[in-house]
C-alpha cells in the first residue's frame, strides 16, 4: 500500500506499533515485558550508591532495586538524591544508563529544565510560521521558571494553536511537578511512553496518511520475521549478514553473483543506505563493525558519504568511527531500544 501508514496492534499481549512507508516497514515499537527495567524516557528519583573509580561515573539505586549508571558524576556523593532520566538499554545484566538532564517530550514540544532558551526545529523554514510558534511558546512558558527551556519539534509546523498551546502547557506542568519532587526514596516518577504513545508522538512529521489497526493486513508480521533473520537482500543478488554478538554487531556485505568491476561499490552503497533501518528494526546498537565488499580505496569516500547521509536521517545518536587497518569500517550507535529478538520471543 502506498503512503505513510501507522499501524497499531498488540504482540504477546503488549502494545505494538509499526510505521509502513509505501509498503515497507520503516520502524517498529513493541512494549517490553512488565518485569523489564525502566525504558528510555522514564524519569526516576534515584540515590547515589557508589562511585566507579577510573570511569568518572556513579552507580545509583533506583526503584525496585534496579541499578543505574550515571556517566558524569562529578561533585556527587554516596547517599545523595537526584532526578535522572533513562537514556538507553542496559543489556546483558548491565546497569541502566541514565542522565541528569531531563527532557519532557511530547508531540509538538520538549520542555528542558536547566537548559533555558527557546528553539524551533530547523526543518521549519518559514519566518512567519516561526514567529507564530514563538509567540505561542512565550505565552505558554510565561508561568515557567527562567531556567526552563523549550524546543518546538518539526510536527509543530502549522499545528492548531489551541492544540500546540495545550501540548506545551502539559509538558510545562509535568516538568514543574517532577522537578519539585526531589526528596524521598528511589521511585519511578514518570514511566516511559508505551508503543502506541511513541507512534503518536514521534511519527507525526510528516503526518501519516492513515492510522490503521491490525498488523496482518499490512504485512507487518512478515516484515518482522524478515528482521529476525540475519540475511538482508540488497540489489543484484548482493546481501548483507547482520549478526549481533556479546561484544559487537558484525555486518558482512557480499556481492553475490555480481561479477562486474563495480560490484563491490554497488553492494556497499546499497548496504549503507539500508543499514540504519535494519539496525533500527532489529533494536541493535553498541559497537558495529562492517566487513565491506571488496572495492578500490578511491571509492571509500563515496561509501562514507552514503553512510553519513543515511544516518543523518536516523533519530539515534551514531558515531562513524572510520576504517581499521584491516579495512573494516566501525561505528558506535546508542542502545536506545531493546533488541527485537528479546521483544518477539517473550
Amino acid at each position: 500500500m502506498k503512503g505513510r501508514i501507522v499501524v497499531l496492534d498488540h504482540l504477546n499481549g503488549r502494545p505494538a506499533a509499526a510505521l509502513m512507508v509505501d509498503g515497507r516497514l520503516e520502524d517498529v515499537r513493541i512494549d517490553p515485558p512488565e518485569d523489564a527495567p525502566p525504558q528510555p524516557g522514564a524519569i526516576l528519583r534515584a540515590v547515589c550508591d557508589r562511585p566507579m573509580k577510573g570511569q568518572g561515573g556513579m552507580m545509583l539505586r533506583m526503584a525496585d532495586g534496579i541499578p543505574g549508571f550515571l556517566r558524569q558524576a562529578k561533585g556527587l556523593a554516596p547517599g545523595q538524591t537526584l532526578l535522572v532520566q533513562v537514556t538507553g538499554i542496559g543489556e546483558g545484566g548491565k546497569a541502566t544508563p541514565v542522565a541528569t538532564r531531563l527532557l519532557f517530550k511530547s508531540r509538538y514540544a520538549i520542555v528542558t529544565p536547566e537548559a533555558r532558551g527557546f528553539n524551533i526545529a530547523r526543518s521549519i523554514k518559514d519566518d512567519a510560521e516561526r514567529d507564530r510558534l514563538l509567540e505561542i511558546a512565550h505565552e505558554e512558558m510565561a508561568a515557567a521558571p527562567d531556567h526552563f527551556g523549550l524546543i518546538l519539534r518539526s510536527a509543530a509546523e502549522n499545528a492548531d494553536e489551541a492544540a500546540l498551546a495545550e501540548d506545551i502547557a502539559a509538558m510545562r506542568d509535568l516538568a514543574l511537578t517532577v522537578t519539585a519532587d526531589t526528596e524521598g526514596d528511589p521511585e519511578l516518577l514518570v514511566d516511559a511512553p508505551d508503543a502506541h504513545h511513541l507512534a503518536w508522538r514521534d511519527w507525526a512529521a510528516p503526518a501519516p496518511d492513515a492510522v490503521e489497526e491490525g498488523f496482518g493486513p499490512h504485512g507487518v508480521l512478515e516484515a518482522l520475521d524478515a528482521a529476525l533473520s540475519p540475511h538482508v537482500p540488497l540489489i543484484s543478488g548482493a546481501s548483507m549478514i547482520i549478526e549481533p554478538t556479546s561484544a559487537l554487531v558484525a555486518v558482512d556485505i557480499n556481492t553475490g553473483n555480481d561479477t562486474s568491476l563495480a560490484a563491490g561499490l554497488k553492494a556497499n552503497l546499497a548496504a549503507a543506505r539500508d543499514l540504519p533501518r535494519q539496525l533500527r528494526l532489529r533494536g541493535l546498537g553498541g559497537q558495529i563493525t562492517l566487513d565491506v565488499a571488496p572495492m578500490p580505496k578511491k571509492d571509500r569516500r563515496g561509501f562514507e558519504d552514503a553512510l553519513r547521509r543515511a544516518f543523518r536521517l536516523d533519530g539515534t545518536d551514531t558515531v562513524l568511527a572510520g576504517w581499521t587497518p584491516l579495512g573494516l569500517y566501525e561505528l558506535q550507535r546508542k542502545r536506545d531500544r531493546a533488541p527485537l529478538t528479546d521483544l518477539m520471543m517473550r
